[in-house]
């Protein structure tokens, strides 16, 4: 075997690897934000709303769940993110779905840590992060993010 045969062979098994990875990951909740841990033992975990209401007045959070996503005008999994997050929230009663466009308010992308588009925070009544998915989740996979949070 020469070898550009070999090394296109790796090219591809990596991306195949690297494209399962992604299948996988893509959308799946984990527990609160790595980003937003608390600071000192016994603290009380900072408002996400708080800092999203300052960036964003005119918006409002839900009466016992917000589901607050991130996107960009030009991303393709936001608008199938976008679809989903609002038929749960119009599924779920006292569940508010809130879009932040990342770009106008990078800022606030940069305090909360969020590194890609479509990222989906799940906020509990008090405003604090219970999860967060990066990509586009499934239905179920938001449904069972909001059993933590309700």
């Amino acid at each position: 075997m020469t070898t550009g045969l070999w090394v296109l062979t790796g090219a591809v098994v990596l991306a195949l690897a690297v494209g399962g990875w992604r299948a996988v990951a893509d959308g799946r909740f984990a527990r609160r934000g790595r980003v937003r841990e608390e600071t000192t033992v016994g603290a009380e975990q900072p408002s996400v709303w708080t800092e999203v209401a300052a960036a964003v007045p005119d918006v409002a959070p839900g009466e016992r769940a917000t589901l607050l996503q991130f996107s960009t005008a030009f991303c393709a999994p936001c608008r199938v993110t976008r679809r989903t997050l609002g038929e749960v929230a119009d599924l779920v009663p006292g569940v508010a779905h809130v879009e932040v466009d990342a770009e106008h308010h990078l800022e606030l992308v940069r305090r909360l840590g969020v590194l890609r588009t479509p990222t989906t925070l799940v906020l509990d009544a008090a405003g604090r992060e219970v999860s967060r998915a990066a990509g586009a989740p499934r239905k179920e996979q938001v449904l069972g993010a909001l059993g933590e949070a309700l």
